[in-house]
């Protein structure tokens, strides 16, 4: 079923940017109701985001009612998330101290949803002393915020008060909308993407890995609540907002980071493409081209899985095995080596599986040896069906 997002724009410059945001929502197959302080409209016309949201935009309390439902009523038990962007100084102010003077300060009243707040305004103002107060009552009340960033303001000024980004205001929305918190307060160590191993200072050894898999699952944790911290190897993705991030580049590099943060994570999901070996030695300058062979000697890397399992105690840890033959009986020997209690095996040469790829086409086998096959489905719809395995 499709989710309800009202969004309230307040009268600031960052109205504009709101248009994204309802844009961003419907790319995403969410519905959006839009209401207007008086404010915004001398910003933005109700037009432009009534022909995003492909709904009326409501702005006058006491215009004539397009439906036979009480409007602010209708709007509040509708939403699923209620998003004030951006929300300036006095429409936080107004909810702070219980002021319904408007159809967005009526309906936002009128709501039982999680109301997400993301304030724009000069950075004096957001500095102020009452409105801090302001925004640390309703914090404090249940509301959720989403800070502003810093740089110049359209006031010249520069410092703190920009709104957020939409693409982050959007990731906070798709967080609260998901309902499921059953990994509330786990802390879920997650590995992500290739390694690289250098040969010289412009070439270097690695593999297909995009780091889609690892991405998508540090997304779908996050969603559902856990402190999330993702260890990340170089990647074209952008990861998601709301959680640690840890950049690294070679396997060592990646053994010391998960090493460092196994005692504290309840969970280790291991979905990296890690190098078994790397260049015996790496030249410092670069390998000139001969009419000879180039014969590189490689030397074995650390299996990160291998060296860890002396390290477990309490921890879930569930590892992956992309292969190109033999699939069940190659994850079955590394998880009883790697003492797994999971193990997610994928066929890598299957079509729309894998590397590179939106979807995957996964099995996966306990420590007992039971094994369950899984259709082809999104990589997102993958992440959450490890994750299902923790709640149980």
């Amino acid at each position: 079923m499709s989710k309800n997002v009202v969004i309230g724009v307040s009268g600031g410059i960052a109205c504009y940017k709101a248009l994204d945001i309802v844009s961003r929502l419907k790319k995403k197959g969410i519905n959006v109701y839009v209401i207007m302080t008086e404010s915004a409209t001398e910003f933005v016309a109700p037009l432009s985001f009534q022909s995003l949201s492909q709904n009326y935009v409501v702005v006058d309390m006491f215009e004539d009612p397009k439906t036979w439902e009480v409007e602010h009523i209708s709007l509040a038990e509708k939403a699923d998330v209620f998003v004030i962007a951006p929300a300036t100084a006095n429409v936080i102010g107004k909810i702070a101290n219980g002021i319904a003077d408007d159809m967005l300060t009526t309906t936002v009243m009128a709501t039982k949803a999680p109301v997400l707040i993301a304030p724009a305004m000069n950075t004096n103002m957001y500095e102020n002393k009452i409105v801090q107060r302001n925004i640390e009552f309703l914090k404090s009340m249940g509301y959720y915020f989403i800070e502003p960033e810093s740089g110049r303001l359209a006031c010249g000024a520069v410092g703190k008060g920009k709104l957020a980004e939409p693409e982050k205001i959007v990731e906070y929305i798709e967080m609260l909308l998901y309902k499921e918190k059953d990994l509330v307060g786990k802390n879920i160590l997650i590995t992500a993407g290739p390694t690289r191993e250098d040969i010289d200072p412009v070439r270097f050894i690695t593999n297909r890995s995009t780091g889609k898999m690892g991405y998508a699952i540090a997304k779908a944790a996050r969603d559902r609540g856990a402190n999330v911290t993702l260890i990340t190897g170089p990647t074209d993705l952008t990861p998601p907002s709301f959680i640690d991030v840890v950049n690294v580049y070679s396997a060592e590099d990646m053994y010391r980071a998960v090493s460092d943060r196994f005692d504290k994570c309840d969970v280790l999901i291991m979905s990296a493409a890690v190098a078994d070996y790397r260049p015996k030695e790496k030249s410092n300058i670069k390998i000139k081209k001969s009419d000879d062979d180039l014969k590189i000697e490689l030397t074995r890397n650390k299996d990160i899985l291998y060296e860890i399992k002396e390290k477990k105690s309490r921890q879930v840890v569930i590892g992956f095995a992309a292969e190109t033959n033999d699939v069940l009986e190659n994850a079955t020997k590394k998880i009883k080596k790697k003492n797994l209690d999971y193990i997610i095996a994928n066929d890598v040469s299957q079509k729309d599986s894998g590397f590179g790829t939106d979807t995957n086409t996964i099995k996966i086998i306990d420590k007992f040896g039971n094994v369950k096959d899984y259709p082809n489905m999104s990589k997102l719809d993958v992440a959450h069906t490890i994750l299902n395995l923790l709640v149980k």
